[in-house]
């Protein structure tokens, strides 16, 4: 391979060779990926060569492009890069704007020409913006007009791109000049195509590498293996296109299957998702546990049009969401685990092979074991590690953190699992959210679980507290639903419900009422955070 990156900042700020990730290519569609490879490129060449090319592709309130004009508008946008920015292959871009035609266009152009996608959430602020530019050094930075102030406090004196999502100073109006016709980089399957930064669930977020490679390699594993989408698909979702889970469902994807994505030019919330998918006839949608608890009532009421698959990733799915939409929607949701680090899902199931309570079986082109901390595999049924190998893996920018994540070229993703005689793995907790009391293991997603089943409850997060007598002891945050009072009586009630639906020591000890749990910009439960607050509110 050939790398055709000349400035090798990423490449240089790898991990050493020894602290790498063993890549497998088992299937006949992982070995068939080519050595020297521009996954733009080979996403467009495929929906043309599957005769696509005229069929839409992304979607807005004011416009549809089809593949073949996408094709052409992320030419333009190329060479504006390239041509009139003078920009090289390997220099990184940081994108900051909401989900859009322009965001989409604007990730495929930067890829095509051979430089490093650094996408960022669009509810970030000046200090973490900060911490991003400063990390991966990028060489522009190509902003929604709307979004340009906390970039401007961080006082970069980067150059700047803005744009409009529509209308006469859109990027699409900026790259008109450009020749429609352009080159695609001629990178190796290893040039580096996108630096993911962790949604910061564990505190400090950090970046994980993702080559050209490694994002075609995860088309072919859960896309084609569990998803199985198809050209007649429109997707829709909430996950931002930062977030892997977002790129992957809201657009690499998609464009792998020659289906079309819609963004809508409205912020999402519960009701207005409902109604768009019956509006625009979104088959796919795509969002987390959280936002389908919440669209329940509303899918209900309003129905929910030809909608067929749901996906629901980014943290555990309780039980009780599950049952709850399904009971609304007819639908059983697809539900899946994968990582920022690994680019996306590995442990999944389609609906048709949903088994209550696991999240799924190991997705083909992947192989995963649950572990003890010694690394030595533990019998079916034990809690232990979860440890994951395939064709993608963690490979983090200039990060210590490295030889954590990575062990003995497996993966360790932070999830405490188990797994029963067929194959099917049970969450437990991120291995640093288990709650040890009194000598028993207790999984904060479990309680959560529990306590969501109960009428009065919206939301809810458990973790531990220190106790000098039980070493810890289970705490409940919980909002809950209009029309509750959060009295004794009710912390009663929540108790009772808890101990009569899983053993007694799993119960929550104290139960806080609060009008807002700490999330991610992506919807992510934030247990540290909660652990830091219960903490304080002890002290």
């Amino acid at each position: 391979m050939t790398s055709a990156q000349t400035d090798r900042f990423v490449h240089d700020r790898l991990p050493p060779h020894e602290q790498w990730p063993e890549l497998r290519f088992d299937t006949p569609e992982l070995k068939a990926i080519p050595a020297q490879v521009n996954l733009v490129q080979a996403l467009f060449d495929r929906a043309s060569s599957n005769g696509h090319a005229d069929r839409p592709f992304l979607r807005s309130d004011a416009r549809t492009l089809s593949y073949a004009q996408a094709r052409e508008q992320v030419n333009r946008i190329t060479n504006l890069l390239v041509r009139e920015h003078g920009l090289v292959p390997g220099n990184r871009v940081l994108l900051r704007g909401g989900n859009s035609v322009a965001m989409a266009l604007a990730w495929l152009a930067v890829v095509q020409a051979g430089l490093v996608v650094v996408a960022t959430m669009p509810l970030l602020r000046a200090k973490e913006l900060k911490g991003i530019i400063d990390k991966s050094q990028p060489a522009l930075l190509l902003c929604d007009a709307k979004l340009t102030a906390e970039l401007e406090a961080c006082g970069s004196a980067l150059p700047m791109l803005r744009f409009n999502t529509d209308g006469a100073d859109s990027l699409e109006a900026l790259a008109a000049k450009q020749p429609e016709q352009a080159t695609p980089c001629p990178t190796a399957g290893d040039d580096i195509a996108l630096l993911a930064f962790t949604s910061g669930t564990t505190g400090v977020p950090k970046a994980a590498v993702h080559t050209h490679r490694d994002v075609l390699a995860a088309c072919e594993c859960w896309p084609r293996h569990v998803l199985r989408a198809t050209p007649d698909d429109i997707v829709v979702g909430s996950p931002p296109l930062a977030f892997t889970f977002g790129l992957g469902g809201l657009l690499i994807f998609p464009m792998w299957a020659g289906s079309s994505i819609y963004f809508p030019s409205i912020a999402y919330t519960p009701e207005a998702m409902v109604k768009l998918i019956a509006e625009k006839g979104a088959t796919i949608c795509y969002t987390a546990p959280t936002f389908y608890r919440q669209m329940a009532p509303f899918a209900q009421q309003h129905g929910i049009g030809q909608l067929r698959i749901c996906v629901s990733a980014g943290e555990g799915l309780p039980d009780a969401t599950r049952q709850l939409w399904k009971q609304a929607s007819g639908i059983e949701m697809l539900d899946g685990i994968g990582a920022t680090e690994m680019f996306h899902i590995f442990v999944s199931a389609a609906p048709e092979a949903v088994r209550r309570g696991a999240i799924g079986t190991v997705v083909p082109g992947y192989t995963a074991r649950i572990v003890n901390d010694e690394g030595q595999p533990v019998p079916d049924g034990e809690i232990g590690r979860l440890a994951v190998i395939g064709p993608t893996g963690c490979r983090y920018l200039d990060e210590p953190r490295q030889a954590q994540y990575v062990q003995g070229g497996w993966n360790f993703p932070g999830d405490a699992f188990r797994r029963d005689a067929d194959g099917y793995y049970f969450y437990q907790a991120r291995t640093d959210d288990m709650i040890i009391t009194a000598g028993y293991n207790v999984a904060g997603p479990e309680g959560e679980s529990s306590l969501l089943a109960h009428p009065a409850v919206a939301e809810c997060g458990v973790v531990g507290r220190h106790d000098d007598e039980r070493g810890q002891v289970i705490v409940a945050y919980v909002v809950l639903k209009p029309g509750h009072t959060g009295d004794a009586a009710l912390v009663k009630a929540l108790q009772d419900h808890a101990k009569a639906s899983m053993a007694p020591y799993k119960y929550p000890r104290e139960v806080l009422f609060v009008e807002r749990l700490p999330r991610t910009e992506t919807g992510k439960l934030q247990r540290f955070a909660l652990r830091q607050q219960v903490s304080r509110d002890k002290a």
